[in-house]
């Protein structure tokens, strides 16, 4: 009976220690896992927006135009969004 009972808690504590090490393992490769995913997400961050156009001095037609043909371009190159196109345009055309 001793051995039997020695065998049966050998074998328990060789599959407690095997369950703590699995655990172990498996949390540190989700952490590397989680950390190469915040860098992959940071390497294909979308590039920041561009400053607003700043504003035209007096009535200038000319500059307003030439405002407005550098907001359509960075709306082209995806710089700008829809609405931020809008809201640029619309503040530009109102001064």
């Amino acid at each position: 009976m001793p051995g039997l009972l020695r065998g049966v808690a050998r074998t328990a504590v060789v599959a407690g220690t095997a369950t703590a090490v699995s655990n172990r393992v498996s949390r540190r490769q989700a952490g590397r896992w989680a950390q190469q995913d915040v860098a992959a997400t940071e390497q294909y961050a979308p590039p920041p927006a561009a400053a607003p156009a700043p504003p035209v001095q007096g009535d200038d037609m000319s500059g307003k135009i030439a405002q407005l043909k550098e907001l359509g371009q960075l709306k082209e190159q995806g710089i700008l969004t829809e609405e931020e196109f809008a809201a640029q345009k619309s503040r530009l055309l109102a001064s």
